[in-house]
């Protein structure tokens, strides 16, 4: 320690547990700038790999939205299929004399036990599972989970099980109310007259959906944008039903033969489930591609970069003359060099026409004071590097020598110097002057792997400054690291080595466990997803048996009822998952721009692989539905479908 020699002094406090950090940062931190010191706390040093977790409690919130929307998808089609297998016992209830009030009451206390029992017992194996997972993740967890049960999230859970299941079961409920006693004797469909209530359940499911995504994402306009989002999903499918329904009546396929054109005329004959089974199909679609179209995106943010091109080595301090000597030390142990960056250190002693010394003695000035003391390390490239992002101005790669040096500063230097485009800052290099231009300002990855700079300089200006370098290289085992830095000691006693081996390590293996659990629970929703699509599908069910006894009556042969149903169920499931698939293209890209604030890169996956599965599901499931329908007898069959 000498004069000349840069001194830090770090002073470490332990806080206590309910102190709020990121407000007592807010308060406490201008006013140590503003007598030469920085605070640092545990959450703003976490952030230089702060992006990639704060997008992995975005993707379990996405996870938790979805999840209740296949839920409230789920419900309605259960609870649709429930009172479909009631309307006989309705009609005879109201036969008894039950008025439409408390036969829809009876239904409703129904639903609320079935969703008081349904809850429980989904809690109950939540916290079996919770209890479970230490066990599943002990050696994937960077830390001990100490695990406690909250009376609180167990209410929550159970009442939120309910709610929703009241919520999205009164659509189907409503149905109960038009039942006319005259369909103990004959099957006819129901007049439609509680519009009113529909529209208030439908302004209801909203606000609900809202009031969850706001819980969620703690952000009322994000709330506002996924209830939007899916407003327009709903009524592009919605539309795209009908202009399917349109057009093939339009250009009906009367060359065909009879099977297909049945199964065809199926899709736009009165009483026709195409909209309701394009909007469930696509809907389930849509959110199962959604969610693996974002955890391909996380997880392209839960890695680090490609192991060929991450230095794991940096050496500091190598003089310009030594450049080429380390270069063929590096070279010699069968190495790679991956960067070689110049480095000129410069100091700010005048900023926008006004000196250094005059902005620290201004009391009134808001710059901060870092800006004024510290001592920069820049340099000079002609291209920007992976990571930076111009938001503003223009790059200028090259200096021809005319006019003023154009520069580019990180955004963060831009707001604490309360510089912008066309401002002059006027550097200290070893004693000569430099006259600078702000000509663009760079928004720059600090969390990356590599090498980043405030301040960057085109080429043809510090060529001939003072400088040393920083070079980095990428060993793959221990002992080729020591073997390359008993080398380079011996030869560069002046060389500072960093071997970064082992915090990538660490940092690879918590992204690892990262990705692991993303795995985990996008699996597990696209499971659940599925099972909602099983009973999306079943809802037809009863749309096709009488239509199949009929035929069957004419004289239609099992294999060409089936084959009617088969093509049906199968132009349905191309229809719904495709544009489901399409859709979801389309929201996966919204939401990496907005929500996860990175590049959207399409996966074929959905397109050869979930699109494919989906259909032959739908078709699976809607042949086993009929099955029954076309093993037994006609009459059998009105009487055991129609009671």
């Amino acid at each position: 320690v000498q004069t000349g020699s840069r001194i830090d002094y770090r002073y470490y406090f332990t806080a206590p547990e309910n102190l709020d950090m990121e407000k007592f940062d807010e308060k406490l931190d201008p006013i140590l700038d503003a007598n030469d010191a920085d605070l640092d706390t545990h959450l703003s040093t976490s952030q230089r790999l702060g992006r990639r977790y704060e997008n992995f409690a975005k993707f379990l919130n996405l996870v938790a939205f979805i999840a209740l929307l296949l839920g409230c998808v789920g419900i309605a089609s259960a609870i649709h299929i429930y009172i479909k297998e009631k309307v006989a016992s309705i009609a005879i209830l109201k036969c008894l004399g039950a008025s439409r009030k408390q036969s829809f009451q009876i239904f409703l206390i129904q639903v609320i036990i079935i969703g008081l029992i349904g809850s429980v017992i989904g809690t109950l194996l939540g916290l079996g599972l919770q209890e479970l997972f230490p066990y599943l993740l002990q050696d994937l967890l960077p830390v001990e989970i100490d695990l406690q049960i909250s009376p609180v999230v167990i209410i929550t859970g159970i009442m939120l099980g309910v709610s929703m299941s009241v919520l999205f079961a009164l659509y189907p409920l409503l149905t109960t109310l038009d039942i006319s006693p005259l369909q103990t004797l004959r099957m006819q469909q129901s007049a439609g007259s509680n519009k009113k209530y529909k529209i208030l359940v439908s302004v209801a499911v909203i606000i609900f959906i809202w009031v969850f995504a706001f819980w969620l994402l703690d952000n009322w306009l994000y709330a506002i944008w996924f209830v939007l989002g899916l407003s327009i999903t709903f009524a592009i499918l919605s539309g795209f039903a009908a202009l399917i329904m349109k057009l093939l009546k339009r250009y009906f396929p009367k060359n065909w033969g009879f099977p297909a054109r049945q199964s065809v005329l199926n899709l736009y004959r009165p009483q026709n489930q195409t909209l309701i089974l394009i909007l469930a199909i696509g809907i389930g679609t849509f959110l199962i591609s959604t969610l693996y179209f974002t955890r391909d995106l996380l997880l392209a943010q839960t890695t680090l970069e490609s192991q060929q091109n991450t230095p794991n080595m940096i050496l500091l301090d190598v003089q310009s003359e030594q450049t080429d000597e380390v270069k063929q030390v590096i070279d010699s142990s069968n190495l790679e060099l991956l960067q070689n960056i110049p480095i000129v250190t410069m100091r700010v002693i005048e900023l926008k026409g006004r000196s250094a010394n005059e902005i620290r003695e201004d009391t009134s000035s808001t710059i901060n004071n870092w800006v004024l003391d510290h001592e920069f390390r820049t340099t000079y490239r002609d291209s920007l590097a992976e990571g930076e992002e111009i938001l503003d101005g223009k790059w200028k790669a090259n200096f021809t020598g005319e006019g003023i040096i154009p520069i580019s500063i990180s955004d963060n230097l831009a707001e604490d110097a309360e510089a912008t485009i066309g401002d002059k800052i006027i550097f200290n290099v070893q004693g000569v002057q430099l006259v600078t231009e702000v000509a663009s300002i760079r928004k720059v990855d600090w969390s990356n792997m590599q090498i980043n700079f405030s301040i960057l300089f085109p080429t043809g200006v510090l060529e001939d400054a003072p400088q040393f370098t920083v070079m980095t290289t990428r060993v793959e085992d221990d002992h080729a690291s020591a073997q390359l830095q008993q080398k380079l000691v011996q030869q560069f006693p002046n060389v500072t080595i960093i071997d970064l081996r082992q915090v990538l390590k660490v940092v690879e293996e918590i992204l690892g466990k990262i990705s692991w659990l993303i795995n985990f629970m996008a699996f597990f929703s696209i499971l659940t997803g599925i099972i909602v699509l099983i009973g999306a599908v079943r809802t037809s069910k009863y749309q096709r048996i009488r239509e199949s006894v009929l035929l069957r009556t004419l004289g239609a042969k099992n294999r060409q009822i089936l084959k009617i149903l088969g093509l049906e169920y199968l132009f349905l499931g191309i229809l719904g998952s495709l544009s489901g698939i399409l859709l979801s293209f389309i929201s996966s890209f919204l939401i990496g721009y907005f929500l996860f604030d990175t590049t959207f890169t399409p996966s074929m996956i959905p397109f050869f692989v979930v699109f494919p599965a989906i259909t032959a599901l739908v078709v699976i499931i809607g042949l086993a539905n009929s099955y029954s329908v076309v093993k037994s007898p006609p009459l059998a069959v009105l009487r055991k479908e129609l009671g």
